[in-house]
This record gives C-alpha cells, structure tokens and sequence, in this order.
C-alpha cells in the first residue's frame, strides 16, 4: 500500500459526507414540494433536510456501530462502489488522491447514467454562476461571452458595465489573464478566470481582430444587474417586448415595461422570446398573466401520471392587443410553456423557426457541505390543451430563417417578418406562412 486515510475516524467521517450527499440525491425529489421549469438556464433552490440519514455501507474501515445502522440490501448495493473507492486509495500510481474530485465524479456519473440531458451535476461555481444569473445580478466585468472557440471570446458587452467602459468589443479574443497565458486553456476555465468580486481588479490581454498587437485592459469588477426585460415603441405603432430568461425579477420588469408601453396605445404587441433558455415556472406564470385573462397556464405531469394545474394570475395589463411571439432553436423551456399558453389560447401567432422542444421540469437540489446541486427531472409538462412538446418544439405559423450574412449586415427578417404579420392580424388580412423546404431523401 503506497497511501491510504490516515485512520479508520477520517474514513468515516469522510464515508458519512459522501453518501449522506448520495442520499439526498436518490430521495430528495421526492421531499420536495414544487418545480421550476428550465433548459438552458434553470434553478429553484431548496434546503437540505439535515434530519435525513446517512448511508453507510459496511466495508472493514467503518465502525461496527455505523454498519448496524445501515439497510443490508443497501450494504450489498454499494459494495461494489466501496470496492472501487478502496482500489483507487490502495493501489493508484499517484497518491495522495482528491476525495472530493471522487466524490464530484461519483454523484456526475450516477446522475449521468440516468440519460436525461436535463439532470445534472451542477460543481459549487457552476451552481453559483447559474443562481447569479436568474437573479439578474451578478460580480464581474459584465460582458457576454462564447466559450465554444479556441479563445474565451467577448460577444457583447454590458451596456455601463465595466467592461464596455473600459472599451471591450464583440469579438474580442482574451488570450492572458493577469499576465498569465491562456494558450491551450478551455474557455470555461479562463471565464472563471476573469469573473471575481466587486471591486477587485483584472488585468486581461486581449487579441482584437484586425489588429496586429495586442491590447490591454485593468478592469475593476463591480456588481452587474441585468434586466431581463426590454422594450420599445417602433415606428409602425407597434410595441415590441424582449425578454432574455425567466429569472427572479422578470415578472415586475414586465409590469413596469407593459405600463410605459400601453400608456402609448399601441396597436398591436410583439413578445420576443428568441435565445430565451428558460428560468422560473412561476415567473413563467407570471409572463402568460399579463397576455392572457383566464384559464391554465400550463399542467404538470409527475411520473405517476398525476398533473398539477397552473392558472392565470388575474389583472394582466394585455389581455386583449394584437400579439405575435417570435421563436428561433434556442427558445427553451419556460419560454414554451408561455407560447403554449399563448397559441393554445389564440392569443399569438409564432414567427421565426422551431424552438427547441423542452417540456420537462427540473428541480436544483443544493446539497451537503455547500458542494454544488444536483439538477434532476421530477415531471414533465403540457400545454393548456394538453399537449407535450419535449423533444418536439413548437413549429411557427409563419417559418422565417435567419442568416449569419444578415446578422453581419445587421437584419433582421424575422422581426421584419413579425411586424407584417401582426399587421396582418390587426387588418383581418390572410397570413403568408413559409415553411422550410423538405431535404430530399437520397436514392441508393
């Protein structure tokens, strides 16, 4: 043996974290009480229930009186994990190991086996990252970023962030973070990297395209509230409302945008809800209240069949003008559940492209010792009239692509294609669809 616990006390103490997070994993759906809804972004949180107890396998480093407590067909199921567990200490090259690193991956891979892309194991900053971002605050420089590239790149900054004061661009490329190469280093990694807290200070090496030297910045991080809800009157008399993710505050911003854009009479409405990944059920609710005056939001389905109805909340501020929704692949989750509540009720027509097909719900289960949260699917849900999207998303009345050459250019077709509808609702004129064209099926 090269390594191994120092004493059979550490062991069991250490034996007691891990299954009592193992534990409330496999049970805790079932003490909870409600959902939320998310796919791209998602998170109700809920307490550990500390009176839970913890399971400890027999294995010869726990104490007889440990193992008498424990089930015997739960002795039996874990063994083979206890075996693996000892393995790993007695006989690896590198000593010694990071039990915590065991333990993240053990509850990655048990949740992994389960094959739902939507359950997951959420680290303690990936969990932290996630709440942040539904509370609509967050401590950083404030910018968007793409972490698919080479280089963690900057795709908009903040609007009086730190990060657009201190002159960072779209397409900025952070190549060193104070000082420090970030060659090879994932982009998720290096975004850790440059977020901190308030006040602080990052010194980031930047490659803008076009240039041929590098720029530098010291930015000082600071708390960035970001509001989820936007909105404007255009010039077609039309009132357009975006909303980017279903968060904490997204119920009240909508309250506050609809009342500055009603009092302007508009004549019909436009509810952007494209890249929109989801959040919150009940901000969800919250969102179809304002559009729709009676009736189901959206129905729950539990694995017994079993379905909990969501109602309108009554007083919505535009129950009655003129909507479309626009929709493109990333519109997830809590955004379906309000264009099911809107087309079911014959309140909007949906433009632009088929959204993504999230129709399960999801729970954020913190667990012990302040190591992250287990994401896990606990339903699915239905539109009002019944009907489940997961897997299938919502296929627009009028089917309206987008390119990448309009982007650049700065179109937009969709919300082109979105104003003329609406006009066409609001004068009774028949609604030009263009769906895609099928791909041939080749001939062997």
């Amino acid at each position: 043996m090269i390594w191994f616990i120092q004493d059979n006390k550490e062991m069991e103490d250490f034996v007691a974290k891990i299954l009592k997070v193992i534990l409330f994993v496999l049970v805790g759906a079932a003490l909870l009480l409600g959902g939320f809804s998310g796919g791209f972004v998602v998170g109700h949180m809920f307490p550990l229930n500390s009176s839970l107890p913890a399971i400890l396998p027999g294995i010869p480093t726990v104490s007889p009186e440990t193992q008498s407590s424990t089930p015997q067909d739960l002795q039996t199921l874990f063994k083979p994990f206890w075996d693996a567990w000892q393995i790993i200490h007695t006989d690896y090259v590198d000593q010694p190991v990071d039990n915590t690193k065991l333990m993240e991956g053990a509850i990655t891979g048990m949740v992994q086996s389960l094959g739902d892309p939507h359950s997951e194991y959420m680290d303690p900053q990936v969990y932290k990252d996630a709440t942040d971002e539904l509370s609509g605050s967050f401590e950083g420089i404030g910018a968007y970023v793409d972490t698919s590239g080479t280089w963690l790149t900057i795709t908009k900054p903040i609007p009086g962030s730190p990060a657009e004061k201190a002159g960072l661009q779209a397409g900025d490329q952070i190549i060193a973070v104070n000082g420090v190469d970030m060659t090879g280093i994932n982009p998720e990694q290096v975004r850790l990297k440059v977020i901190g807290p308030a006040g602080t200070t990052v010194h980031l090496t930047v490659h803008r395209p076009g240039q041929s030297a590098s720029l530098q910045f010291d930015i000082v991080r600071a708390q960035v509230n970001v509001p989820s809800v936007s909105g404007k009157m255009l010039d077609n008399g039309l009132a357009y409302v975006q909303i980017s993710d279903f968060g904490e505050n997204t119920g009240n911003e909508l309250k506050t945008t609809l009342t500055t854009l009603m009092a302007q009479n508009p004549k019909g409405l436009i509810l952007d809800l494209r890249d929109n990944g989801g959040g919150y059920l009940n901000t969800a609710v919250q969102v179809v209240s304002q559009f729709v005056d009676h009736g189901p939001v959206v129905f729950e389905q539990s694995a017994d069949g079993k379905k909990q109805e969501y109602d309108v909340i009554p007083g919505g501020l535009a129950t009655k003008i003129p909507m479309v929704a626009l929709v493109n692949g990333n519109t997830a989750s809590a955004s379906e559940i309000t264009l099911g509540a809107l087309r079911d009720n014959g309140r909007a027509k949906l433009v632009g492209t088929l959204s993504y097909g999230k129709g399960s719900v999801q729970v954020r289960v913190p667990l012990s010792n302040n190591e992250g949260a287990v994401a896990i699917t606990i339903a699915h849900w239905l539109t009002p009239n019944g009907t489940l999207i997961d897997k299938k998303g919502f296929w627009p009345d009028v089917y309206v692509p987008i390119t990448t050459a309009d982007i650049n250019a700065g179109r937009d077709p969709q919300l082109d294609a979105a104003s003329q509808t609406l006009l066409d609702v609001i004068n009774n004129q028949p609604i030009p669809t263009s769906m895609p064209t099928p791909t041939p099926t080749p001939v062997p």
